[in-house]
C-alpha cells in the first residue's frame, strides 16, 4: 500500500463511463466512480495514483457512503431551488417579495426540486446587511404558509443570523443554509446543535459588501478545502454531528473568475471532507462573462453547463434558479449515463 504524508490532498479523479475498469471505486456511496487519484501538495505539482494502491482507511473518506442529510438520501442528485424573497438579488430581485408571489413560485419549483431554500437577505456581491425583524419579517411568513398549504418538501432557510435561523424553524424550515458558515454570528452554531438541524457551511470571505474586492489566495483549492475542513470542526465543536453537516466551497463568494473555474475543475476534491457537497453556481456572473450574457436571468444554459458539470464530480446538492430545466437535464444526464430512464 502506498504511503502519503502529512499536507497531501486527495482527489479522485471521477468517472461515469458504465465501461469501469476492473478495481474502479465508488465515490461517495454514489453515482460516480473512480480508479485514480490526484495527490495534491502545496508547492509541489500534481501526480496521479492508482486507488488500489490505497490502504480501505485513505479511500475511507472518498468512498463511504454519505448520510441521509435533511431526510434525503444522498445516493442520488439532489436539486434545491432557490427562492429570494428579497428586492435585491443579483438575478430575481423583487419577483417574488410579496408572499403570494413566493408561495406560488415554491409550489412551482415542488414538482422538480428536492428542497426549497429561502432567503430573505441579499448577498450578492456590494448587497448590504439587512436587519433581523426585516429578514424575519421576509421569509418566516412564506415558510408557515408553505406547510400550511401543505409543502412537505425540506424547506432550507439561507441566512448568516440566528434570530431568523431560529424563527424559520419554528415556522417549518428544517435546514439551515449559512453562507458565513457559522462565523457571522456567534449565537448560530449553539442554536443549530440545539436544534439539531443539518446545516450547510458555506465558504466565503469577508462580507458581501467587500468579498469581491481583489481576493486572494496562495491556492485557491487548497485554501478553500482547509477553510471548510475547520468549519466543519468548528461546528462538531459546538455539538452539530457530522451526518448534519454539508459543505459548499462558495462560488462566486470572493472568488474571481479564474479562483471560481479552479474549484469546479477540481471538485471532487471536497469529497475528503467526508460530507455531501452543494454546488451553487446558478446564473452567476462569471457564467454571464464566459457566456457572453450580461443579464443574469438569460444565463440559465450555462447553468445547466456547470450544474452537470458538479454533478459529474459526484456534487450530491446541486443550488439552482431554474428547478424545471435543471430537472430535466438531470433525468436526460443520468439516463446516459446510467442507462435507464430517471
Amino acid at each position: 500500500m502506498m504511503g502519503l504524508s502529512l499536507g497531501q490532498y486527495l482527489r479522485p479523479i471521477a468517472m461515469t463511463d458504465p465501461a469501469r475498469p476492473v478495481g474502479a471505486a465508488q465515490l461517495a456511496g454514489g453515482w460516480c466512480w473512480f480508479d485514480r487519484i490526484e495527490v495534491l501538495e502545496r508547492g509541489q505539482p500534481p501526480r496521479i495514483v492508482v486507488a488500489s494502491d490505497l490502504s480501505a482507511e485513505q479511500l475511507a473518506p472518498l468512498t463511504a457512503a454519505r448520510s441521509d442529510f435533511g431526510g434525503l438520501s444522498m445516493d442520488v442528485p439532489r436539486i434545491m431551488g432557490i427562492l429570494n424573497v428579497t428586492p435585491d438579488s443579483f438575478s430575481d430581485g423583487g419577483q417574488f417579495l410579496r408572499p403570494e408571489a413566493a408561495v406560488m413560485q415554491a409550489r412551482q419549483m415542488a414538482a422538480g426540486a428536492d428542497i426549497v431554500d429561502i432567503g430573505g437577505e441579499s448577498t450578492r456581491p456590494g448587497a448590504v446587511e439587512v436587519a433581523v425583524a426585516e429578514e424575519v419579517a421576509r421569509t418566516a411568513p412564506v415558510i408557515a404558509a408553505l406547510r400550511e398549504g401543505g409543502l412537505g418538501l425540506p424547506i432550507s432557510i439561507d441566512t448568516r443570523k440566528a434570530a431568523v435561523a431560529q424563527a424559520a424553524f419554528g415556522a417549518g424550515a428544517s435546514i439551515l443554509n449559512d453562507v458565513t458558515a457559522l462565523q457571522f454570528d456567534p449565537a448560530m452554531g449553539r442554536m443549530a446543535a440545539e436544534l439539531g438541524a443539518p446545516v450547510i457551511l458555506m465558504h466565503s470571505i469577508a462580507t458581501p459588501e467587500t468579498m469581491q474586492d481583489d481576493p486572494y489566495y496562495d491556492d485557491v483549492l487548497l485554501d478553500v478545502y482547509d477553510a471548510l475542513a475547520a468549519r466543519v470542526a468548528e461546528a462538531e465543536a459546538a455539538g452539530i454531528a457530522r451526518d448534519r453537516i454539508a459543505v459548499d466551497p462558495g462560488i462566486g463568494f470572493g472568488k474571481t473568475l479564474a479562483h471560481n473555474l479552479a474549484l469546479l475543475n477540481r471538485l471532487s476534491l471536497f469529497h475528503g471532507l467526508g460530507v455531501p457537497v452543494l454546488l451553487g453556481a446558478s446564473r452567476k456572473r462569471f457564467i454571464g462573462t464566459i457566456g457572453a450574457e450580461a443579464e443574469a436571468a438569460r444565463r440559465m444554459p450555462g447553468s445547466l453547463a456547470v450544474a452537470l458539470a458538479g454533478v459529474a464530480q459526484g456534487v450530491q446538492m446541486i443550488r439552482v434558479h431554474d428547478v424545471a430545466e435543471t430537472r430535466q437535464a438531470l433525468s436526460l444526464w443520468r439516463a446516459v449515463t446510467e442507462g435507464g430512464a430517471r
